[in-house]
């Protein structure tokens, strides 16, 4: 699904003074992601990418979330996220939004202004740089699903809090607030809500006044730190992701929160 920006209707894409913010906009829907989100997600980073006014980005959502996953009435009909191409012999390609988040050439800042759970973690996840409001709430919740996380889970979050905790919170799915998510290296800074969105653009403003060129390198450098490529990582992700949406112990996960009742898992 080819989108411009101009074109989004689930999110918000503004660019002011080399700043770009993008602004999940779905706040009747605590901004879960459907098809079309996901795919304004990608265009808006490969947008960012492509831009070379802009220089930093800040990915938020419209209070009082920031993503609450996937919309888990959508995922009823079965469908997967999307993806721009087919299965191939190889397996399938990682989410394209994932891989736009992890592509982007520019800082990225995750100004986490509510909960992010599920695809929602993983967005902040993409992030260079994590600044959680003091409502923050963070959730690898797949395992409750019946799935597996997107390549954020697997790629990013061991370096960030260690592989120990970060085995911890993929095979339990609990969530953590903000100050937990601070202690354990998840976040670089916990504000109270409404200095959440000025610190951000205070601290984009700090980076964008930086020389371009050596701000990408930095970028670039951090990035061949990490271990692993992520389109591996994503793509086994994704293959296995597909294979477990086929699942009973899926569909039970996702109706069992639906009738807001404790799931019976049969491991088939």
């Amino acid at each position: 699904m080819a989108i411009s920006p101009q074109e989004f209707v689930c999110t918000l894409y503004a660019v002011q003074e080399h700043v770009l913010t993008i602004t999940l906009n779905r706040p009747e829907r605590r901004n879960a992601l459907n098809p079309r989100a996901y795919a304004e997600v990608e265009a808006a980073f490969r947008a960012a990418n492509a831009d070379e006014s802009v220089r930093v980005v800040i990915v938020t959502g419209a209070d009082p979330s920031f993503c609450s996953g996937e919309d888990v009435k959508e995922m009823m009909t079965g469908e997967a996220r999307p993806t721009t191409s087919p299965a191939s012999a190889t397996g399938r390609p990682p989410t394209p939004a994932a891989m736009a988040a992890l592509d982007c050439e520019k800082p990225v800042i995750a100004a986490v202004n509510g909960t992010a759970v599920g695809w929602g973690m993983e967005l902040a996840l993409y992030a260079d740089i994590r600044l959680a409001s003091e409502n923050a709430k963070f959730a690898e919740l797949f395992v409750k699903r019946g799935l597996v996380p997107d390549v954020g889970g697997f790629y990013r979050l061991p370096g960030l809090v260690g592989p120990s905790k970060a085995a911890e919170l993929l095979l339990t799915g609990d969530s953590i607030d903000a100050r937990e998510a601070l202690r354990i290296g998840l976040v670089s800074e916990v504000l109270p809500h409404a200095e959440l969105i000025p610190r951000a653009r205070a601290l984009a403003a700090k980076i964008a006044a930086n020389p371009p060129l050596a701000v990408r390198a930095i970028k670039q450098g951090l990035r061949r730190v990490a271990a692993g490529d992520p389109s591996e990582i994503g793509s086994w992700a994704i293959d296995t992701i597909y294979r477990l949406f086929q699942t009973e112990d899926h569909r039970e996960g996702v109706k069992s929160f639906l009738e807001k009742r404790e799931p019976v898992f049969k491991g088939r």
